[in-house]
């Protein structure tokens, strides 16, 4: 008896941010950086599924249980300094981390609220538009996403992330949230919406998260986006539209499978005809019948930024959002013609083929 109540856990660990000489209290069970995001903490993230990296911090003191093998991710060198990921750490002791935190993105507790479906709309034979009408307003940047959360069916307890493809009201805030989702064969969150769900479901919705958002400069922006990545593109470039006080020229680069895949064209020419500078739309089809009639681009969307920008693609700032496949291939090119790490902004939208039995988003 005694023995047992001596080696209860506690409720709760410590975590110090050295850098910054924050402390927060993680629960027992709580990731790292939901804890730090819930005490609006600007924590880099983006995925927060193990898949992208971009939480990595150097565990200075302290254990933590990690949810996901992280030696594909860090390097041999961060693995040698004894780097972890906050979004699969979760402390088995107080501890201290050595992070550099964001001065964008997240920078409100995050926040909870359940939505009802209003309505569902195919875009393509494979991603529907999804409208939820939100019990409370939750705040976000465009670019950002949610967690959400089915309350019924199949798919009830699972949580899966996606962008939000609206924006937010002068005040920061939405009681409605547009998404963009692929059906994943297999996943159990798609196979619900796209199967049984109804209008008047209930879904709960958790926000703001991630970094992918536009920041201030005076650079041309090139946008890249794959597939059901359009949806935080286009948010940030409405967002762009009504709040920009200087417009900025822009490049939108859509990667698709075919014509049939193509989606949202209307609105992306409505904001080519309102953009108050340049704007120059690309479509690229990877997999087109050669025998379609197609007269624009194909084939992989990194062979052609060099012959579309040219010796222009140095200056750009790049936004890339989509297959993590797509996305590496053209931070490749990117950098090749001299695109600094610090210009370049990526959210790789990733499903179970990309995690691996350890982990299910889709």
């Amino acid at each position: 008896m005694f023995s047992s109540l001596f080696s209860r856990k506690p409720a709760s660990y410590r975590a110090r941010i050295a850098a910054a000489n924050l402390e927060l209290s993680v629960g027992s069970k709580e990731t790292l950086l939901q804890a730090a995001l819930n005490e609006g903490i600007a924590f880099p993230h983006d995925c927060r599924a193990g898949g992208c990296g971009a939480c990595k911090c150097r565990l200075v003191k302290g254990r933590v249980r990690e949810l996901t093998d992280k030696s594909y991710i860090l390097s041999a060198e961060e693995l040698r300094d004894n780097y972890v990921l906050a979004c699969q750490s979760i402390p088995q002791s107080d501890i201290e981390v050595d992070v550099e935190l964001c001065d964008a993105g997240t920078s409100l507790p995050t926040r909870r609220s359940p939505g009802r479906i209003a309505r569902m709309a195919p875009l393509t034979h494979d991603i529907l538009q999804v409208t939820l009408t939100l019990d409370h307003a939750l705040p976000f940047t465009p670019g950002q996403y949610c967690e959400l959360s089915p309350q019924q069916g199949s798919a009830a307890g699972v949580t899966r992330s996606y962008s939000f493809a609206n924006v937010p009201d002068a005040n920061g805030t939405s009681r409605n949230a547009d998404f963009f989702i692929r059906k994943v064969p297999g996943g159990r969150f798609t196979e619900w919406l796209f199967d049984e769900a109804q209008i008047g479901d209930v879904l709960g919705v958790s926000a703001p998260f991630g970094e992918f958002v536009l920041r201030e400069a005076s650079a041309p922006i090139l946008c890249i986006a794959g597939g059901s990545g359009l949806a935080p593109v286009l948010s940030m470039l409405q967002g762009a539209l009504q709040w920009q006080p200087r417009p900025r020229e822009v490049s939108l680069v859509l990667g698709v499978r075919s014509q049939r895949d193509l989606y949202m064209l209307d609105a992306i020419e409505s904001l080519r005809r309102e953009w108050p500078v340049r704007f120059e739309f690309v479509p690229v089809l990877a997999d087109e019948s050669a025998t379609s009639g197609w007269q624009g681009r194909r084939g992989s969307v990194a062979d052609h930024l060099g012959e579309v920008f040219g010796d222009s693609l140095s200056a750009q700032h790049a936004y890339l959002c989509g297959p993590p496949g797509m996305i590496d291939s053209c931070i490749g090119v990117l950098a090749a013609a001299g695109v600094s790490d610090s210009k370049i902004y990526f959210d790789k939208f990733l499903d179970q083929s990309h995690l691996g039995s350890t982990k299910q988003v889709a």
